[in-house]
């Protein structure tokens, strides 16, 4: 099974880019075996469909706004994850809910899709994320890994970085 695990979002933009801040650190200090592939997505769209359709399982890290205390994070999966993208946090989020679609439009999707969100705190200019949402992230880390295993026993290796905790 191949599995993809695209981080989305904008760092330029404080808790939005949160997605991009787990899949760096997924790539920096976990060695994962070769049928899983982690993306930094950032703010692309279409570019990105050729890379979905080669997925079994597309695994989405993002800042999703779902009127929840800011930090509150979420799963959702398959159908549900094209329903969140109706209602639009940042434009990043159009491109992907276009590729989605474009990718059900050609057969291409991958069979199941999971998206880990995290409602943001605050979503203006800044490299860093906010005080209540920065803990989440190694949070975020441990339910992609805990989604690994569960989904065939993969068991990736915490190599020499010090995300989690």
């Amino acid at each position: 099974m191949k599995i993809l695990i695209l981080g989305i979002g904008n760092l330029l933009l404080s808790d939005e880019g949160i997605g991009v801040h787990a899949a760096q650190a997924l790539l920096r200090d976990y060695s994962l075996p070769d049928n899983v592939e982690v993306i930094d997505g950032g703010t692309m769209g279409i570019e990105l469909l050729s890379v979905i359709a080669q997925a079994d399982h597309l695994i989405i890290l993002d800042a999703v706004n779902i009127g929840k205390p800011p930090a509150t994070m979420i799963r959702l999966d398959d159908d549900q994850v094209p329903a969140l993208f109706q209602t639009k946090l940042s434009p990043h989020q159009v491109g992907l809910a276009d590729v989605l679609a474009a990718s059900q439009l050609t057969g291409e999707q991958p069979d199941h899709i999971t998206l880990f969100g995290v409602q943001p705190a605050y979503v203006g200019v800044g490299i860093e994320l906010s005080e209540a949402v920065a803990p989440q992230l190694t949070r975020l880390i441990k339910e992609v890994v805990a989604e690994l295993v569960r989904l065939g026993g993969i068991n990736p290796i915490l190599g020499s970085g010090t995300t989690p905790g």
